[in-house]
């Protein structure tokens, strides 16, 4: 009797712990990006964050959602791609809103052709394939980002629906999905490297990522993901620490004088 109920509270708390393993990964992935959605919001400064951190995360999620097509994983990970999606779409569109407010007097940049007129500003036209790849994941309004991330969908869907009978195709999709969330870091580690410093990017954010990507690298070997999976959540790790790194090498070192004012200008290339 002692064992049954023994066996029971066990299985009972296992189920709870499976509940809120599950919950973290879907949610902890967007908890990092709300510190640095307040400070952008409350300078109204976004310098400091590069929005080629949503690029990464956007490619990445949408093809990990196709992977899932080719080969079956936990649903955790399918709702934790679609709410991750969600999440970088928000910041693009305060990015966005942030850098035209300091950038009135300068040109608008237009992903698809338009004819659309603003008070100080003529958008000028252009075809869909006919733009200015200087500007490219930097452009003035947040539809055109829409509009690339659809047309990269469609056309990502389309070819897996092709090659969805290819193993080698499934399996390579599958790695560069996980593969790209690992470089997440990257354009954040370049920004810093290029600012020679980590001013204006939330720490606090670094710091969830470190910590919830570990979670996350140890929850794909105890749910016995792919492969691609686990191999590249170390990887992200490792970005992680590289990025804390420069935040103790830049406060430590500094190799530019620190503003005492908070500036209002955005660089279109940390953007």
């Amino acid at each position: 009797m002692e064992d049954e109920v023994f066996q029971h509270v066990v299985s009972v708390f296992s189920s709870l712990v499976s509940w809120v393993a599950a919950g973290a990964i879907m949610f902890g992935g967007v908890v990092p990006y709300i510190p640095q959605y307040r400070d952008i919001h409350r300078t109204q400064n976004a310098e400091g964050f590069s929005t080629y951190v949503c690029l990464v995360l956007l490619v990445a999620n949408i093809l990990r959602i196709l992977f899932r097509f080719g080969r079956y994983y936990d649903d955790a990970l399918l709702w934790q791609s679609i709410i991750m999606i969600c999440t970088m779409l928000v910041m693009l569109n305060l990015c966005t809103n942030v850098r035209m407010a300091a950038e009135l007097s300068t040109k608008r940049r237009s992903f698809l052709a338009t004819d659309s007129k603003d008070e100080e500003v003529r958008i000028p036209k252009r075809l869909f394939l006919d733009f200015d790849w200087t500007y490219f994941w930097s452009w003035s309004r947040f539809v055109d980002y829409l509009h690339c991330v659809l047309a990269f969908t469609l056309l990502a869907a389309y070819i897996t629906y092709l090659l969805l009978d290819s193993v080698l195709f499934v399996e390579t999709l599958g790695f560069l999905a996980v593969f790209t969330e690992a470089m997440l870091g990257t354009p954040q580690l370049y920004c810093n490297y290029q600012n020679k410093s980590t001013e204006g990017m939330s720490i606090k954010m670094v710091l969830m990522w470190t910590s919830g990507d570990t979670f996350k690298t140890g929850y794909f070997l105890l749910t016995e993901a792919p492969m691609q999976f686990w191999t590249c959540g170390l990887l992200q790790v490792f970005v992680d620490v590289a990025i804390l790194f420069q935040v103790y090498y830049y406060s430590r070192y500094p190799q530019k004088p620190v503003s005492h004012t908070v500036s209002h200008t955005t660089s279109a290339k940390a953007l």
